[in-house]
């Protein structure tokens, strides 16, 4: 056996889910938010979440040796990233991402095994429940699902608003807009911009919460409609964000031809998710996630850029281009002809 082959990285990556459980439990658990207040010895964290002393010194300890938390004088205390992003109280929150997969995609991923034998969904469809019909029932959770989703957009956000070359356009509307993060991270960037968000009318209210949030109801609206049986809102750029990965084929190009016959001459569509590397090779993450979608949905799945693009010229865009962004997500650029 060749000494330097180790068995290592195998064990690490198969026993992956323990650092995982941990982090998701200290969320659930809100210990970020309550270390957010300042350090606490083992004992004040125990009492105050009600955990048995048994096992919170390791508990914290791993969180430490995972770099989510700083043991310094024998108390703890949240690191730089963790205070930033799970604390609950403050906006840069993204632990609603985390709380879902707590909560659903942990257990769910658990019979991944029988989805890659059956090609079928394994989440609340295996029970004749569908997830996001309770979601828009329920005004709480509806709010903070999408808010979650703003977690997870953010950094995309702000890339897009630092990396399109909005000052060739006026009008840019968001489809599938959950709270509006893309929008109004764009148009507080860039003044001279107006559009809003498009999404199921439910959303509505959450949407014109985010926008009055940031000052910007003057320059942005919420369109209603459902994306399958509604025209899209025309403007001159329209963006999808984590939509696309959710449907099959077929759904995906008739959402992409929707969006060509809501564009002006000259228009963009600005399509961004976890695009994978066009030799799928590289981003383990899209990779990842399109297993999500083999777990979450009957026939989603995740795409290179390759992909995109070709989907994008067949239905009559030009000038197509593939550009990263934040972490593992990257945008595909198609241009209408003028």
């Amino acid at each position: 056996m060749d000494e330097h082959i180790t068995p290592e990285p195998i064990l690490q990556l198969g026993l992956a889910f323990w650092g995982s459980k941990t982090l998701l439990s200290a969320v659930e658990l809100g210990l970020f938010t309550n270390l957010a207040a300042g350090p606490r010895s083992a004992k004040a964290v125990a009492a105050d979440l009600e955990l048995h002393p048994r096992g919170v010194n390791d508990f914290l300890d791993a969180l430490v040796a995972l770099d989510m938390l700083e043991h310094v004088d024998g108390d703890y205390r949240n690191a730089p990233a963790a205070d930033l992003f799970l604390d609950r109280n403050k906006p840069s929150y993204v632990g609603g991402l985390l709380e879902m997969a707590n909560a659903r995609l942990y257990p769910f991923w658990g019979s991944l095994t029988e989805a890659l034998r059956t090609g079928h969904p394994q989440n609340e469809a295996k029970v004749g429940e569908n997830f996001f019909t309770a979601l828009y029932e329920d005004a709480d959770r509806l709010e903070q699902f999408l808010h979650a989703m703003t977690g997870i957009s953010m950094g995309d956000a702000h890339a897009i608003a630092d990396q399109f070359p909005w000052d060739r356009y006026t009008t840019v509307i968001d489809i599938g807009t959950s709270e509006g993060c893309l929008p109004v991270q764009v148009a507080l960037r860039h003044p001279h911009l107006t559009g809003g968000g498009f999404d199921l009318p439910e959303v509505a209210p959450i949407f014109n919460k985010h926008v009055a949030s940031a000052g910007l109801t003057n320059r942005l609206q919420f369109y209603p409609g459902d994306f399958f049986t509604d025209a899209l809102p025309p403007a001159d750029v329209l963006v999808m964000g984590h939509i696309l990965h959710d449907w099959s084929l077929d759904e995906k190009l008739m959402l992409l031809r929707k969006a060509y016959e809501a564009l002006p001459a000259g228009g963009a569509l600005i399509v961004y998710e976890s695009i994978i590397d066009d030799d799928r090779r590289a981003n383990a993450f899209g990779l990842l996630m399109s297993l999500n979608m083999l777990i979450e949905t009957q026939d989603g799945f995740d795409y290179t850029g390759a992909d995109c693009q070709s989907w994008l010229r067949d239905i009559g865009f030009e000038s197509t281009y593939v550009q990263p962004l934040a972490g593992p997500d990257s945008m595909v650029v198609g241009i209408k002809p003028t």
